[in-house]
Parts: C-alpha cells; structure tokens; sequence
C-alpha cells in the first residue's frame, strides 16, 4: 500500500487512461479519467463507499500505470481500444464488432452524408469516430438543416435521371432537397453542398461560423428573435463538435512512435503501436545512463527491442529523433507538421510524464533536507528523525508546568506530546524545573524500555541546558544522548560545557527546523499553563470552604458553571445538588463574604 500512495502522489491532473495490476502483473481494470490524480486516488478514498466488486477490485492492485491523452474525448477512446486489446477482467467487455460511429460521405454520384460503424475506405470519405451517437446525429441533422443533401438510397446515375425513373418525393415538397433524381439540380451545384458541409465534417468551421453570426445579427436587428435562437444553438452545436481524434484516426494507421528525452542520470522513452488507425498499445521506459550515448542510439537500439518484443509488422516508425533503419520493409520519420507531428508530440508527452515523476522519486522531501542539515550542522553521529524539545512556563511563579514536544522525520509527532506539572519546585526556578521534568522523562522511557530520541534541544542559554545536563549525567545518559540549547535572543546554539555558541545561518534549513521545535514546545507550555491558570481562578473561592471537598467543588460547577451562578442559586437547588449539610456551609460561607 505504501507503493501504490507514492504512485498516487506523483500522478498527474491530466486526461488519461489508467490501469491496475495485479500481483500477477496482469491488467484487472482499464479506466479513464479528466484528472487522473483524482480519479485514481478516488479508489483509495476510506470514506468512499463502493460495492463489493470495486472492493475487491481494489484489494487485488498491486500497481497502477497511466497513459496521458490530449482531452478526455481522447481518454474515451483510448480507454476503449485497451479494453478491447487486454480484455481485463473488472471490466464490462467490449466486442470488436461495437465500435464508434462514422459519419461518412460516399463515393456516389449526388453523395448522400449518413452513419456506420463499419470502416471501409472503398466506400467514401470518413469523419470521426463520435464518442456520442447523439451528439453525431446532432452533427448530422445540423448539415441536413444547412444544406439540400439527399436521403434517398435512389441510385441516380445520369442514365437513370435521364430516362426519368424517379419522382421527387416528401422531402422536396419540405424544401430539404432540391430534387436532383429529377433533375432538378445540377450535379456540380451538389457537389458544391457537399463541400461546404465537408468543411464542417473536417472541422473548419470560421466560414459557417461567421456566416451564422451574421445570420444571427441581421435576424436579431429585424426583430426575429426566435430565428436568430435557432441560429445561435447551431452554433451552438457547432463549437460543440469534434471531428479529429489522434487516438482513433483512420488517416494514421499501422504505426509505430517512439519518442526520448533525458536527465543527467537516465533517458525515459515512450513507445506506441497504432493498428487499424487506433493506438493499441502504450509504454513507458526508463534506462540508466552507462555511457555518453546519444539519444539517437539509444533510441535505435530500445526500438528494435521493442518491436521484436512486440511483433510489430508496421511498415512506419514516428519519433523524435533520426533513428537509423536496420529493416528494408521499414520508413523511419521525424514528422514535422500535421497529425503525424502530434501523435510523436503525445509520445513525448508521456515520456515527458515518466521523467517529471522519477524526479519527483528521487528527489528528497524538504524535511529530510533539513535532517541532513542538521545532522552535519550539530555534528550529530546519527540523521535526528527523532528530536525532542523541552520549555517551561510560569508567571510570576504561579502555576508553573512544562512541556515537550517531539518532531519524527522533521515533521510534528503529536501524539508523543507531553504536559508536566512542576512537583518538586517551589517559585519561578526555571533551572530546577527543567532538572525535573528532563529527569522524569527520561528515567521514564528507561523504566518502559522505550527508545530514546536522536536529539534533545533545550529552550533556553547556558543555564538552563546545564540543568539539563546534570540530569541526563543522574541517569547516566549523558554522552549518550546528543543535546543542545536555543537561546531566544540571538538564535545562538549552545553546546554542554562550551561558552562558545555555535552561530548557524539564520536561513538555514537547520536552524528552522530547530526555531519550530522551540516555537512549538513554546506554544505548547504556554497553552497548558493557561488552561491551568484559567482552572485555578475559577474554583479559588470555592477551595477556601471548610467541609468542601474536591468532588464537591467540581459537581458544583459542573451543575452551575460558574461560581457567580452558584451565589445566585437558590438554597433548594444547591441542596439538590451536593445535600443539605454541604449546603448549609456553602451558603454560611457566602453570607461571611456579604452574598
């Protein structure tokens, strides 16, 4: 589990496509996600309720890879072709035969524009896929509103028309064709719908969109508003509409990409296989530097590997970097524009990805810095992860109470925090109280057979660290136990039995690690001496009571609250409370103070 949360933590906020493996290495789950650190870290999620299946989903990963996409449309169906290639075993399965939709328009005289799911590129031209059959029929509809393309299946050739074998037919008669199978209009005005509403199918849209802006205009200056509403949800639909897709898209097929970058340490490769016009298949790749190859080589020699590790039979190679052909039946390009570029910049995107996380690996938390730091600032034998920290508090000497806090792996340790209440000392004796309590500690944690911390500090100069010392030699533990004091005024580092501090940069890592275990033991110290106080003041007039015993005193306040409402009670309800002879010396005692 802890792997799986340091994957968790270096996943990106991208689109993308995730899968989960099992113990086995084998892939139980593909999914797609708009952000995939939140849709990942999602099934890890305590307060998350899932059924019984994603339960047990979840106890069966053992790790997780992703796959960038360039937008969650990307994502569906990315996510698609690697359920169809892996058929993992939590997901609902998908047939080959269940495929996005095309829309399409054929290689037929007066072009009809309709909808499949079937490929074959003898029978027209193709635009999609849509990952929505709705939103594809929206598209369509929209054409068939903008321009007089047929819907008949009439095979109107000019032999046919000619002989006049057909009359036209309802949709004429509606004005949603111009009755071409009649010969009504001429193939070449047509042809010339058609390639207006193949501009909208390949997604250049500026002309209709500004055509249908100034539609709107013109309708809205006459008034017309319900025209220009319908004007304005075409264009609607319009930027709305997606036409090409890097993961689906037929005009790139049977194709391998592998793109390379580098660190000083490692280069990171992605390597991708397009059959059919779908990516299929996607693979990171990290590679210890060894010696100073170039990127080329390295590219070269992962590639070949990797295609026969694969079975690869493309006849193209995509990449970021010339890479040398050992194959006559292979062309090796490094596109430059178009979807041939963006499908190599998709590669390095995830190559990209891999390199930003096992930086990210490698790299050590600020806190472990700061350990470090410290270790050699002190000249300390071991890395402090546990450091503890001591600082009292009185006023005036009242009350007086310490504190410690302890800090593991840089970072506040709460629940080992600890209150002391002074015992043996009497008045404002900060050195003999901090005799005390570092005595009571730790001849405490070797009576428990507890481990010891890696690190003492002191709040306070020379005096108070003596203190500290004297009790740490009682036990025994000195020379043991590294210990150190923080003076307030000029941040200095005193050492046991050495008038001359040690002075560290006051930006240094170490120094702040050091100012937050004072400032925190400081707050702590400081909160319980108030709560302390603040409890003292409240029942002082109730201790003076002769009779009155502790167990009485709290039940009167926990019923009253305070000691002001106790004296506006009546006689009856205090009876109530503690009887009626402790009644009778609390309200003996109140009448002496002029209740």
């Amino acid at each position: 589990m802890d792997d799986l949360k340091a994957v968790l933590a270096q996943l990106p906020d991208s689109p993308g496509v995730y899968k989960f493996f099992n113990g086995e290495s084998v892939i139980i789950y593909v999914g797609k996600a708009k952000s995939l650190k939140k849709r990942v870290s999602s099934y890890f999620n305590k307060q998350s309720s899932y059924n019984r299946k994603t339960e047990k989903l979840v106890s069966e990963i053992r790790n997780i890879e992703f796959t960038l996409a360039e937008s969650e449309f990307d994502a569906l169906l990315l996510e698609n072709n690697f359920i169809k290639q892996y058929q993992p075993r939590y997901n609902i399965l998908l047939k080959d035969d269940k495929s996005f939709p095309f829309l399409c328009i054929l290689n037929e005289r007066f072009p009809r524009v309709i909808s499949t799911r079937k490929f074959d590129p003898e029978n027209g031209e193709y635009f999609g896929p849509y990952t929505s059959v709705v939103s594809m029929n929206h598209v369509l509809d929209l054409i068939r509103q903008l321009y007089t393309i047929r819907t008949c299946s009439l095979d109107l050739s000019a032999e046919n028309i000619e002989k006049k074998k057909f009359k036209t037919c309802l949709e004429f008669h509606l004005g949603n064709c111009l009755g071409p199978c009649e010969n009504r209009q001429s193939e070449e005005a047509y042809n010339r719908e058609i390639s207006l509403a193949r501009l909208i199918l390949k997604g250049n849209l500026k002309a209709v969109v500004d055509s249908f802006k100034s539609e709107m205009q013109l309708a809205s200056d006459a008034l017309l508003f319900e025209k220009a509403e319908a004007v304005k949800n075409k264009l609607i639909l319009l930027d709305r509409f997606q036409t090409s897709s890097l993961v689906v898209n037929k005009k790139l097929t049977d194709i391998d990409v592998i793109t390379i970058t580098s660190s000083d340490t490692n280069y990171y490769l992605n390597f991708m296989l397009v059959n059919e016009g779908a990516i299929v298949f996607s693979q990171n790749i990290q590679i210890q530097k060894k010696l100073d190859e170039t990127e080329a080589d390295v590219l070269t020699s992962v590639y070949y590997n990797l295609r026969t590790q694969h079975n690869s039979r493309n006849p193209f190679v995509f990449s970021n970097e010339p890479l040398t052909v050992l194959e006559n039946n292979l062309e090796a390009v490094v596109p430059k524009i178009g979807d041939k570029k963006k499908l190599v910049t998709l590669s390095l995107k995830n190559a990209l990805s891999l390199k930003i996380l096992k930086e990210m690996e490698s790299s050590k938390p600020a806190s472990n810095i700061a350990l470090e730091k410290l270790q050699a600032d002190l000249r300390l034998p071991t890395l402090p992860m546990n450091i503890e920290c001591f600082d009292n508090s009185n006023l005036q000497g009242t009350s007086p109470v310490a504190s410690m806090v302890r800090f593991t792996n840089g970072k506040p340790n709460k629940k080992e925090y600890r209150h002391f209440n002074i015992k043996t000392v009497e008045g404002p004796d900060d050195f003999a109280s901090m005799h005390e309590i570092v005595t009571r500690r730790y001849s405490r944690l070797l009576a428990e057979s507890k481990p010891l911390p890696d690190l003492v500090v002191v709040d306070g100069g020379k005096g108070q660290l003596s203190s500290a010392v004297e009790a740490l030699k009682k036990l025994e533990l000195y020379g043991k136990l590294p210990i150190v004091g923080i003076a307030k005024n000029l941040e200095e580092i005193f050492y046991p039995e050495d008038s001359i501090p040690l002075l560290i940069n006051k930006r240094s890592l170490s120094l702040k690690l050091i100012q937050r275990l004072r400032d925190e033991a400081h707050r702590f110290a400081i909160t319980f001496h108030r709560l302390k106080r603040s409890k003292k003041s409240i029942t002082s007039e109730l201790d003076d009571i002769e009779g009155l015993g502790p167990g009485t005193r709290e039940k009167l306040l926990k019923h009253f609250k305070s000691v002001s409402k106790i004296k506006a009670a009546t006689d009856t309800e205090i009876t109530s409370v503690v009887g009626k002879h402790k009644a009778e010396l609390l309200r003996a005692y109140l009448s002496t103070q002029g209740k």
